[in-house]
């Protein structure tokens, strides 16, 4: 499962929200999409009151590397499900 196109124009935080939430509807499960939902959900939370832009920024270059390993991580298990192992 490759990560979806335009993660390399992500630059604002709510372009960010958009697109982590785009990546979950791309996972094989309902319980699966809506647990990394939540999560994404709880880091904005967390992170709301940031203010500096530099550190905006870190955030958003490591969730996108996060939200990619997660697809391929994913894309790996179906897979391994599809060939019965």
């Amino acid at each position: 499962m490759a990560p979806l196109p335009g993660a390399e124009l992500v630059q604002r935080p709510q372009q960010l929200y958009r697109y982590l939430l785009r990546c979950c509807r791309q996972l094989p499960t309902k319980g699966i999409q809506e647990h990394y939902k939540h999560a994404v959900r709880q880091s904005f939370r967390v992170h709301s009151d940031e203010d500096n832009p530099e550190r905006i920024q870190q955030i958003i270059k490591r969730a996108i590397e996060d939200a990619d390993w997660i697809m391929n991580k994913v894309s790996a298990w179906l897979t391994s499900a599809e060939l019965g192992q």
